[in-house]
């Protein structure tokens, strides 16, 4: 998980939200000046620059980073890779794993680039079904595989504490391109390691 540093937040920005979230605290029926929460429009301010700061990153620019020539054209999985989002509807987070996988055509990808991947449009507001598109995609058009896979399995906070409050409720997205839409072996095969 990445460490976050002071710096890395806008002050005019960190203001701005800030101001907003103690006229938040007051429209709910809280005293924004009592000692417990005079710091806390700050925190949330920093903490949703965090959470959001996907929109600053190319998913495509990432994977591009770390380009290399090889022939291997056998499915490279990177699986189980933690994922916190924020449903744009509540602004709520959902958390879960991402599985992702993608048929190489004569380039590869570091490792950790798919997870960046992952992280980057996850650190958006999101749904959950824009988010596996996204991350296929930025894949996809920066590697020009034979094809890719990506599966996400995500609990909503906003179907658990509030709403239906159904806690137990998984949700999964698919999305596929190339071989993986188009050859049902391949993609069972995708299907079964990730299982």
């Amino acid at each position: 998980m990445a460490y976050y540093k002071e710096e890395r937040y806008d002050p005019d920005v960190t203001s701005a939200i800030a101001l907003h979230v103690r006229e938040i605290l007051g429209l709910l029926g809280e005293d924004p000046d009592r000692d417990g929460l005079l710091k806390t429009p700050e925190r949330v301010a920093k903490s949703l620059q965090f959470l959001t700061q996907g929109y600053s990153q190319d998913g495509e620019v990432i994977v591009r980073s770390a380009l290399f020539d090889e022939k291997y054209r056998q499915m490279v999985l990177v699986k189980d890779i933690e994922l916190y989002s924020m449903c744009e509807h509540h602004m709520l987070p959902f958390i879960g794993k991402a599985h992702v996988a993608y048929i190489p055509d004569g380039k590869i990808t570091g490792l950790s680039k798919v997870a960046r991947v992952v992280e980057t449009y996850a650190r958006r507001l999101q749904v959950q079904e824009r988010l596996t598109v996204q991350i296929r995609d930025a894949i996809h058009n920066a590697l020009h595989p034979l094809g890719v896979a990506v599966v996400i399995e995500a609990m909503h906070t906003c179907m658990q504490i509030r709403g239906v409050e159904k806690s137990n409720a998984l949700t999964t997205t698919s999305a596929f391109s190339g071989a993986f839409l188009t050859s049902s072996r391949t993609r069972n095969e995708f299907l079964s390691l990730i299982k």
